[in-house]
């Protein structure tokens, strides 16, 4: 059993990786990067958000994100407001704005492409089985 569990994690990560690349790839043509542009998801998702918690919605350490924050901030991308107490909240620019729309057109078109060997019927059942899985793994 432990072989084709291996084989499955393996097969999700290749799938994962290829994904990425692709993105990150025609990400470039639109100038920026996969996680750059996932960044500016969440802060698009949750205005006035503390770095901690776009850190995890990015899968980063708060190190990690604050980093690449200031470079959105440099870009002209983020801004960075005071918020209550020592809070900093991070806000797009219409700059970022611009940019998080052009890498949706970009992840559209990419996404489209690895999943097409799918039907939607297969795409809409392997999306169901990954939200059981981090489901159950968050809440486990």
């Amino acid at each position: 059993m432990a072989p084709e569990l291996q084989s499955l994690g393996r097969a999700v990560k290749q799938a994962q990786y290829r994904q990425h690349r692709a993105l990150d790839g025609r990400l470039a043509g639109v100038g920026t990067t996969l996680a750059q542009w996932d960044a500016l998801r969440a802060i698009s998702r949750s205005p006035g958000a503390t770095a901690r918690s776009l850190a995890a919605a990015t899968f980063q350490s708060e190190q990690a994100f604050g980093t690449l924050a200031g470079r959105l901030v440099a870009q002209g991308l983020v801004e960075r407001r005071p918020g209550h107490g020592r809070r900093i909240e991070h806000h797009l620019t219409p700059a970022g704005e611009e940019t998080l729309k052009a890498g949706h057109r970009v992840a559209d078109e990419v996404l489209a492409e690895c999943f097409a060997p799918l039907s939607e019927a297969e795409r809409t059942t392997l999306l169901g089985l990954l939200h059981r899985l981090t489901k159950e793994r968050t809440e486990g």
